[in-house]
This record gives structure tokens, C-alpha cells and sequence, in this order.
């Protein structure tokens, strides 16, 4: 049974109308301005891609000047992204607090019982990328038998107590990792980290087997030769890694993407919110922007915001509701 969440053409059907979200700030929109700084809420721990992400837009803001008060960057990474959730729905000053979200926006309300938290009810500004996984192991000669997707299958399948370590419980890495596991009929212990940045640094060091870091999260060790991609989860292969196959070449399509985008608090104003739009795409095309995409992996070809932005998460909130219900919320969440 095929297993996919967020393929390609993801944002289709949005891109065309998308330039309704981002016209010109009118003379009405035109009154807000900051008055103070901007968090920058990361709903995840330092280190991954999360955090990487909202400290570069945070210092693309300030090069660029496009604020005349700095964002701040704030993580709040408990419970797989519900201290952050449950902190922007009760956000006091709501004009002056985003943001960066992953899949995770869409999960975690869905498997954490009694949050009071609707990813349809906060405040769309924009969608700054789609990031990919890809599955890792360390480049060590106890490896050296994982070379494609089947032998990686069958040394699992050898080897008790095969470690796959990943950001959270019930949250991106934990959803693909049970996606696998139902594919090739295998059961792995699952490690969860609180970021991204600690799951490659554990890998590098052997704490655990496997990965499906996003590229942003191993690539530093992977150009070190520390790390190495044994199958990309995408659609085609990322010319950042254009000599590895993707599952759907060798016969399983098991696709799965992550958004990255910018999102205010339920109660944000529709001025603030054509603020940020507009700041947000002017980072968007940025060449800082474009060049960090290109060099990590991540889509960023389509620039989609409010209302379009909107509709993408209800059709990937739909998306991630089917699929939790295929693998199963108990396979995800540790239960």
C-alpha cells in the first residue's frame, strides 16, 4: 500500500492564485508597523532544521533591514511542538509573535489528547519551502554492507535492536520511520531527540543506527564524510544528492515532505498579517534565502501566502489525519 504525504506538485492548484495574498500593502494595511521586537516562536530544539531555518531568517531580517525592530528567536520545543502550539494560541500580544513551523503543526494537535490548539484557526503569512528526508547512516565500516535500500532492509532485519533515531514522538521523523516500517515489515527501536541537530550528531557517533534527517541536519557531517544517504523519500532525485535513488526507483513509494512556513497567532490582525506577508516574501526572494535552499536541499520555487497558504494546510492536515490513520497513532507516538 503506498504511503505518501506531500508529493510533488504539493503546491499546485495554490501557486496560480497566490499573488492575490501578496499584492501591494494598501494605504488602509499600511498602519502596522512593529513597536517592539518580534519573537520568533521554533517549535523544536536547537541545532535542527527548525532552528537553523528561523536563526537565518532572523539574520536575513536584520541584513536586508527590513524591520526597524529585531525578531528574536525563541524555542519551545516540548512535547513534539504543544508547548509552542499552546503558547501562540494564548499569545497576549499577537502582532508581535510568529511562527516557523514544520509538519508538526499539523500532527501534534492531532496526537497530543486535550490540546486546545486548531492548525486552521492561526494566522497564515507564508510558505518559505518544502523540505525533503532522506535516509542516513554513518559512514563507518560497521556500515559498510548498507549500500541501497535493500541491503539496508535486510541488515535490520538481521540485527537485533536496530536503533532509528528521529525529532520527537508523533512528529515528522517518527510518522516516516513508521511508514518504513510498515513498507519493508520491519520493527525498529525508535530514539527520540528534541532536534534535529542532536539526532545527526548521535548518528555520527553511533548512539543509533539510522536516520531520516532532513538534508539541512546531516549535510555538514556528510561533506565530512561521516554520514552517508542510503534512499531519498522524494518524488526525484535532489540534485544536491543526484547518485541516490529514491524508494519509488527500486519499487516502494514511500514519499514524505516537510513544510516550513510562517504562521501568526489565532488572533493576529489582518494588518499585521499583510506586514509579515510582505516582509516574508521579500526575504523569500531573496538571494540569501534562494541560495540556502539550493544548498540544503529544500524547495523554494513557489512563493504562497494568506488565504492560498490557508488552503494548503487544510489539504495537508487532511493529508496527515489519512496517514496517521494508516500506520497507526500508537506506531507513531510510543504508546
Amino acid at each position: 500500500m503506498p504511503v505518501r504525504s506531500m508529493g510533488k506538485g504539493v503546491v499546485t492548484g495554490v501557486v496560480m492564485a497566490a499573488s492575490l495574498a501578496v499584492a501591494p500593502i494598501s494605504a488602509a494595511q499600511d498602519r502596522f508597523s512593529p513597536s517592539q521586537p518580534v519573537e520568533v516562536v521554533i517549535p523544536a530544539g536547537s541545532g535542527g532544521g527548525a532552528d537553523q531555518i528561523a536563526r537565518l531568517l532572523v539574520q536575513l531580517i536584520d541584513e536586508m533591514n527590513v524591520s526597524s525592530y529585531p525578531f528574536v528567536p525563541v524555542n519551545k520545543a516540548g512535547e513534539s511542538g504543544a508547548e509552542a502550539l499552546n503558547y501562540m494560541t494564548g499569545e497576549s500580544d499577537p502582532d508581535h509573535t510568529v511562527m516557523v513551523t514544520l509538519n508538526s503543526f499539523y500532527t501534534t494537535p492531532i496526537i497530543v489528547e486535550g490540546l486546545d490548539a486548531d492548525p486552521l484557526a492561526f494566522t497564515p503569512v507564508g510558505l518559505m519551502g518544502i523540505d525533503t528526508f532522506l535516509l542516513w547512516v554513518p559512514n563507518t565500516s560497521a556500515y559498510e554492507n548498507v549500500t541501497d535500500l535493500e541491503s539496508y532492509v535486510d541488515t535490520v532485519k538481521a540485527t537485533d535492536n536496530w536503533i532509528m533515531g528521529g525529532t520527537g514522538m508523533g512528529q515528522e521523523d517518527s510518522i516516516l520511520t513508521a511508514m518504513i516500517e510498515a513498507e519493508f515489515d520491519l520493527d525498529v527501536a525508535y530514539q527520540p531527540y528534541p532536534g534535529g541537530g542532536t539526532v545527526a550528531e548521535n548518528l555520527v557517533r553511533q548512539k543509533i543506527d539510522s536516520t531520516v534527517n532532513n538534508p539541512a541536519e546531516q549535510i555538514d557531517y556528510w561533506r565530512a564524510q561521516m554520514s552517508r544517504p542510503v534512499v531519498q523519500f522524494t518524488d526525484e532525485r535532489q540534485a544536491l544528492f543526484p547518485d541516490v535513488p529514491t524508494a519509488q526507483e527500486v519499487g516502494h513509494d514511500v514519499v514524505y515532505y516537510m513544510q516550513r512556513s510562517i504562521n501568526g497567532s489565532p488572533s493576529m490582525s489582518a494588518e499585521a498579517q499583510q506586514w509579515y506577508i510582505d516582509v516574508f516574501r521579500r526575504i523569500f526572494e531573496s538571494d540569501g534565502w534562494q541560495s540556502y535552499c539550493s544548498g540544503e536541499g529544500m524547495n523554494c520555487d513557489e512563493w504562497v501566502a494568506g488565504p492560498q497558504l490557508a488552503q494548503f494546510h487544510e489539504d495537508n492536515l487532511s493529508r496527515h489525519e489519512q496517514l496517521i490513520d494508516q500506520v497507526g497513532a500508537d506506531a507513531i507516538s510510543g504508546n
